[in-house]
């Protein structure tokens, strides 16, 4: 094998390794920025809804953000502290990222963070089209 073929079988190997431990963190930390969203449309919901004709569907709404909440504290969090299978995961993706910018320089992880953003975008379009 030459430099070149070994120098890709690094990257393929790193890109994999980079989408698995940010998946996993995604799957966590999502929780918490999806509430922010939730939490405004909840609140744009009620606003909205002056006759109260959708006032069950607005409290079936708070209740799955309220649940959304209490499993992604869960996820994160023991008491106050972080659990330490998030905190490895943070750390995991951390160590990740060094051995790419070692391997391939800033560009080169940004060009995966990228390549990873525009493949979940992808996938959560391609879902919604399967489902119509």
């Amino acid at each position: 094998m030459d430099k070149k073929d070994i120098k890709s079988l690094k990257k393929r190997y790193l890109v994999w390794f980079y989408k698995q431990a940010r998946e996993s963190l995604d799957k966590v930390d999502r929780k918490f920025t999806q509430l922010e969203v939730d939490q405004f449309i909840l609140e744009e919901l009620r606003r909205l809804d002056t006759s109260h004709a959708a006032k069950n569907y607005i409290e079936e709404f708070k209740v799955y953000v309220q649940n959304k909440e209490k499993d992604g504290l869960g996820q994160k969090y023991e008491g106050k502290n972080l659990k330490p299978e998030y905190n490895f995961l943070r750390l995991k993706l951390k160590a990740i990222e060094k051995a790419i910018e070692k391997e391939f320089g800033k560009k080169g992880l940004r060009e995966i963070k990228e390549l990873y953003e525009k493949e979940m975008i992808k996938r959560i379009l391609e879902e919604r089209q399967q489902k119509l």
